[in-house]
């Protein structure tokens, strides 16, 4: 099979909506309901698989969640749509090939290590991270820089609540982020398509924002493979490359971290990657996007919609400098 290099991958491929077929949308009271428990497992939609993971057996426990602070009342996209069309090149670089390939992601056991300019540091199990932690369920509109966006009602909890547990100290000034890397059973991997791992990055106070969020699920089910079991990163006022999926570690850190994309083409994408209709990607122009499941284009809003909560962030800042 032959794989693309992301220099070689065209615009028209990348944003091509032929492939979606228009489906019934999930019902919004549905969307509440925390998963069904089978055999002490959680089950997702479009298959058998059962999750024994700590954070399948966590959901469990979390029927009825309210919505969250930051929910929207827009309609949902499709759950068939958001988990058949992704981006998650450890599973292939083709939007159909993450869930094709999702069984190539061996989410149990789990653990994250935690370093750098913090008092706890250390490896943690998934269980750990879990332990009291007040699920919610956070629907957002969550945008992508391929002029795509969805509704996705996510099940999942502060970043920042969860970073404050590793005590960082004050010289933490950004947090590192790394995705799994298992060449062994992630075949693309074995591949140059990226410099592996995967990593992104944060500065400390965007990581803090209450909007950033840590999911374990969605649409009241637990996350699937190609939508970054078992744990991934929720940054709705940014592009979707941002929020890292299958987390392994998280660093503390001084200095501005490298970050994947910001690596591999620094003049298409920029470290803080906040959803901005004002300044185009070099070969196409981000004022307009796409509804995942939808035909017609709608105009893209500044920082996704969220400016009221998040623009203060970046007070001062030149945004088209600062990309």
């Amino acid at each position: 099979m032959l794989i693309k290099r992301p220099e070689d991958i065209k615009p028209s491929e990348i944003t091509d909506q032929s492939v979606y077929k228009s489906r019934r949308r999930f019902l919004a009271t549905a969307v509440a309901a925390a998963g069904m428990s089978i055999g002490g497992g959680l089950f997702y939609r479009g298959g058998d698989v059962h999750a024994q993971t700590a954070a399948g057996k966590k959901l469990a426990a979390y029927k009825g969640l309210p919505l969250g602070p930051f929910s929207t009342d827009e309609d949902l996209s499709d759950y068939d749509d958001v988990t058949s069309y992704n981006n998650f090149y450890e599973l292939g670089t083709r939007k159909e090939d993450p869930a094709r390939n999702a069984h190539q992601l061996k989410t149990s056991p789990w653990t994250i290590e935690v370093s750098g300019e913090c008092d706890k540091p250390g490896t943690y199990h998934l269980e750990d991270i879990l332990d009291k932690q007040p699920l919610e369920d956070r629907i957002y509109r969550l945008r992508c820089v391929e002029t795509w966006s969805a509704v996705i009602p996510w099940v999942g909890f502060s970043l920042g609540d969860t970073l404050k547990r590793f005590q960082p100290n004050s010289q933490a000034k950004y947090v590192y982020f790394e995705t799994i890397y298992d060449p062994k059973n992630l075949k693309t991997q074995n591949i140059k398509v990226l410099d592996w791992p995967y990593r992104e990055g944060l500065r400390i106070d965007e990581a803090m924002h209450p909007l950033a969020t840590l999911a374990v699920g969605m649409y009241g089910e637990v996350l699937p493979n190609q939508n970054g079991a078992p744990l991934r990163l929720v940054l709705p006022w940014k592009y979707g490359f941002k929020s890292i999926k299958s987390i392994v570690a998280i660093r503390f850190m001084r200095e501005e971290p490298d970050t994947t994309w910001n690596m591999l083409q620094p003049r298409e994408y920029g470290f803080y990657a906040n959803v901005n209709p004002g300044v185009s990607h070099p070969r196409w122009s981000q004022k307009r996007e796409r509804r995942l499941g939808e035909w017609l284009k709608r105009d893209t809003e500044m920082f996704n919609g969220y400016g009221e909560q998040v623009a203060s962030l970046y007070s001062g800042m030149d945004l088209t400098k600062f990309f």
